[in-house]
């Protein structure tokens, strides 16, 4: 009797396994291929490459724009496993959410360094080159703390108003600018109904503000 119920277990927990697979690559295909349509319907990329990154849990796409002030965009998406059973209530545990790195490569210099990050985000906080010699405070952005890390306090402002017009600012876990690659780097979590528009958002903010001082001069 034991050994009866320990194979019906067995075939349950195989059947579900094998349900949830088939449905949760189902659903981060489709999201993958929502996300690649709404940025490039944003952006229109003039050449494209993708590097896939295993599995079904997402990839990074390499996007050349050559248009106003945006000379190249890249963006990685990763996906919580919906496909795997056992493994996706750990990943709740350990990444949270799907994630979206955006890192836009402008024609204008960025000329100096700063930073937004939520409050208690990372569990690790990656390294900032030369944050000793950045300012540190906390600020409220859209109801949640942010560490503000900057050499003149007016660029974390532009920072601060650019979360606060996305559509859920709550999202961005980090934004920053960095003089020495030259990038302007959003970390959020993306939501498939307002993806076109924040990126929208933080494209024309590359577009405009950049030009423009406090980030340019």
């Amino acid at each position: 009797m034991d050994n009866q119920v320990l194979f019906a277990a067995i075939f349950l927990i195989a059947g579900i396994s094998a349900l949830q697979f088939y449905r949760g690559r189902k659903l981060n295909l489709m999201l993958m291929e929502h996300y690649i349509k709404a940025i490039k319907e944003v952006v229109k990329p003039e050449d494209e490459l993708y590097t896939w990154l295993g599995g079904y849990i997402g990839f990074r796409a390499e996007y050349k724009i050559n248009r106003s002030n945006v000379r190249k965009m890249e963006f990685t998406l990763t996906l919580l496993p919906r496909h795997s059973l056992l493994y996706f209530p750990i990943a709740l545990i350990t990444s949270r959410h799907d994630k979206l790195y955006i890192v836009i490569k402008p024609f204008s210099d960025i000329r100096r360094e700063a930073h937004l990050i939520q409050k208690g985000y990372y569990r690790m906080r990656p390294g900032i080159e030369n944050e000793d010699l950045l300012q540190k405070e906390i600020i409220e952005v859209a109801g949640r703390q942010y560490e503000a890390l900057y050499e003149k306090r007016r660029d974390v402002e532009n920072l601060k108003a650019l979360i606060e017009s996305l559509s859920n600012p709550r999202n961005v876990k980090h934004v920053s600018l960095t003089p020495k690659t030259n990038v302007f780097y959003v970390l959020m979590k993306p939501e498939p109904d307002t993806i076109g528009e924040d990126v929208e958002r933080i494209v024309r903010f590359a577009n405009e503000r950049l030009k423009e001082s406090p980030f340019s001069s």
